[in-house]
């Protein structure tokens, strides 16, 4: 009786086997083929930002950095329209249409995140986010050390040390207390980060 008891369940899970065919047997007839347009490009290597500075760009309020003669790496914006000013962030790596994910910029203390989205300039999707001008998430960028900006898929960019973004946001932020003289200043509201 005991072999009756052990050979059922052996003799079960061989049927249950058989059943399906092995994985590699006409897996194309079994499943769809994957479209490859809908998976992300292959990463881009880390750029080379050894003498890349921040320099003051035509439109006032942004600083582009990048090699002298180069083409951009990257820049920063203030953005005063609306009741909420804003910092905007640009890496100029291309990235897919649709694309979206956290850039992580880290150093002088400090480690954050800030959304970023393929956006649209005509050319190429490039890296963009903003964050509020309020945002303590900023200080990352006003200290007086290097930091490093990545993006998944992007590479990390090497941001050397420079005054420049702490000045461009302390003016934008003056700039928005001046344009909004009836308030405490920018976008305080606990949705501001």
């Amino acid at each position: 009786m005991a072999r009756i008891s052990i050979a059922a369940p052996l003799t079960i899970g061989a049927l249950l086997c058989a059943c399906q065919p092995p994985a590699a047997d006409r897996y194309d007839a079994r499943a769809e083929v994957p479209d490859t347009a809908r998976f992300a490009s292959e990463p881009i290597a880390s750029p080379d930002a050894e003498g890349a500075v921040w320099a003051p760009s035509k439109t006032p309020l942004r600083l582009i950095y990048g090699q002298p003669g180069q083409h951009p790496l990257a820049a920063i914006a203030c953005e005063m329209d609306g009741k909420a000013p804003r910092l905007r962030i640009t890496r100029f790596a291309r990235a897919d249409e649709g694309a979206q994910a956290l850039m992580a910029i880290i150093g002088n203390g400090h480690r954050e995140r800030f959304p970023v989205e393929a956006v649209d300039n005509g050319r190429a999707f490039l890296w963009e986010g903003t964050a509020p001008l309020a945002s303590e998430k900023l200080d990352v960028l006003t200290g007086r050390r290097g930091v490093e900006m990545t993006i998944p898929g992007a590479g990390t960019l090497t941001l050397n040390a420079s005054e420049a973004p702490r000045d461009l946001i302390e003016s934008c932020r003056l700039a928005a207390r001046q344009a909004f003289p009836d308030s405490s200043g920018p976008d305080r509201s606990p949705n501001a980060e």
